[in-house]
């Protein structure tokens, strides 16, 4: 018996592209299972489901524009425990089984998956276990295999911060530091981003990145879906890397320090037919900085090479 779906709400929102022009962003919330999943679509044209990165929602902006102007429509579901999204599905299994509702839902047969950074084990399970569904995956600073472990005190001080009863104080105080003095918290957050240091990282920064950085962190709240995150890597499998059939590009920047290149040359030496470009971007945010233009020239001629027109 097909489980029942339902549209209850939806949110118009919209999203400025790199001429100014405003894009109409929709924002819909169904219920499966009984339960509420949100999801955003932008755009029209080839389908494209972004899986977003730790921290983000249906909201998220990064490596939008090219791909909007492309030609692509963006469906971005916030991962369970994110945005409206339940924390219900809270493992693998049961998070692709949502993401293959939401093709169902909205009558799609293939979909290209671009999965970013703490979303990387959704796109590589979906791809793996729902072939048919995924016409290309796209991981991007993606986490591939074992992440934060209790050997490292990243685990300790995520659970602590972006806990659901900590991190509300946590986002609100990013975000006052961040309005009234952008400079400084750029300054602050970068490290956490990049290997660089000084003269070597400010040379890669664009004018508009502390801009961009400060749009990120007013849209983002880890909710319950940090804590989820921190789990998924484990459940991972080189079986699941190795049964993709999709055609995959790995992108990811030379100079991450969220994520490290450990994870893309593991998903590269396990995906069969895969693809690594490794970037000389300024760290973990690819889409920004000096270097982002061939993130996303490569993007767009992988999806062009790999076009829904030519199946």
């Amino acid at each position: 018996m097909q489980k029942r779906i339902l549209t209850w709400g939806v949110e118009i929102s919209n999203i400025a592209t790199k001429e100014g022009v405003e894009m109409k962003r929709n924002t819909y919330t169904i219920t499966y299972e009984n339960q509420p999943i949100e999801y955003s679509v932008i755009g029209e044209g080839e389908p494209i489901m972004i899986l977003h990165g730790g921290h983000s929602n249906s909201t998220e902006e990064f490596g939008y524009q090219p791909l909007i102007q492309n030609g692509y429509q963006i469906i971005t579901p916030s991962r369970p425990g994110y945005g409206q999204t339940s924390k219900h599905w809270d493992n693998l299994d049961k998070a692709s089984d949502v993401y293959r509702a939401i093709v169902n839902h909205l009558a799609l047969e293939k979909i290209h998956i671009i999965a970013v950074s703490a979303g990387g084990p959704s796109g590589i399970h979906i791809a793996s276990t729902y072939p048919e569904y995924v016409q290309s995956l796209t991981l991007q600073s993606a986490v591939t295999k074992e992440w934060l472990t209790p050997k490292n005190l990243l685990f300790y001080m995520a659970k602590i911060m972006f806990n659901p009863m900590m991190e509300k104080f946590t986002w609100a105080m990013t975000r006052t530091m961040n309005n009234r003095f952008p400079n400084f918290m750029f300054k602050q957050m970068a490290p956490s981003f990049t290997t660089l240091k000084g003269k070597d990282l400010q040379e890669r920064i664009s004018t508009t990145d502390i801009d961009e950085m400060k749009k990120m962190n007013s849209r983002y709240n880890s909710g319950h879906g940090f804590l989820i995150d921190i789990q998924l890597p484990n459940q991972l499998k080189k079986e699941h890397l190795q049964n993709i059939k999709a055609p995959t590009l790995i992108v990811h920047s030379i100079n991450d320090d969220s994520v490290s290149l450990d994870h893309p040359k593991h998903a590269s030496e396990h995906i069969p037919n895969s693809e690594l470009i490794e970037v000389d971007t300024w760290g973990h945010l690819i889409w920004i900085g000096k270097g982002s233009e061939e993130v996303h020239e490569r993007q767009i001629d992988f999806l062009r090479k790999y076009s829904l027109a030519k199946v």
